[in-house]
């Protein structure tokens, strides 16, 4: 079983999480980076203008993503990791989503966030996703250890 931890960070929380994580169950890494990288005003989630909330407040955007993962197709499940934005993943993720087939394969969420949970995520990305399982996935505090996020991962490989 070949395993993938793809992920989107923006202030380093997931990064952080996704390094233990492919650590921990020796995956392959894949980081998602925008064509255009977020600067601190872009983030600004109590801006309605901030790049950021206008990307969230519109369900069609496509943030471009600077490249893609070459050979996605050899991999049986994608661990997919991302901040929780507006209750749920950054519009990036679709972005990334829509960007490869995932029949057959299992895209399993895990997420950094303050205090939210995934909410609607793992329905939005199953709707994106054809021919997938997504599963409900979880949200971590950035000091998640490898041991906890091991254990976790165990039960998808």
């Amino acid at each position: 079983m070949k395993v993938l931890v793809a992920y989107f960070s923006a202030g380093g929380a997931t990064a952080q999480i996704a390094a233990r994580l492919t650590k921990s169950i020796g995956a392959d890494v894949f980081e998602i980076k925008p064509a255009q990288r977020y600067s601190k005003d872009d983030l600004d989630w109590q801006n309605p203008k901030s790049r950021s909330s206008m990307e969230m407040n519109d369900k069609t955007s496509r943030p471009a993503i600077a490249e893609k993962k070459e050979d996605m197709s050899e991999y049986d499940v994608i661990f997919l990791g991302f901040p929780i934005w507006w209750y749920r993943e950054p519009s990036i993720i679709d972005t990334f989503i829509e960007s490869y087939d995932f029949s057959g394969k299992i895209i399993v969420p895990f997420a950094t966030s303050g205090g939210s949970e995934l909410n609607d995520t793992s329905r939005n990305l199953q709707a994106l996703a054809k021919g997938a399982v997504v599963t409900t996935g979880k949200r971590f505090d950035s000091s998640a250890g490898e041991d906890e996020l091991a254990d976790w991962a165990k039960e998808w490989i």
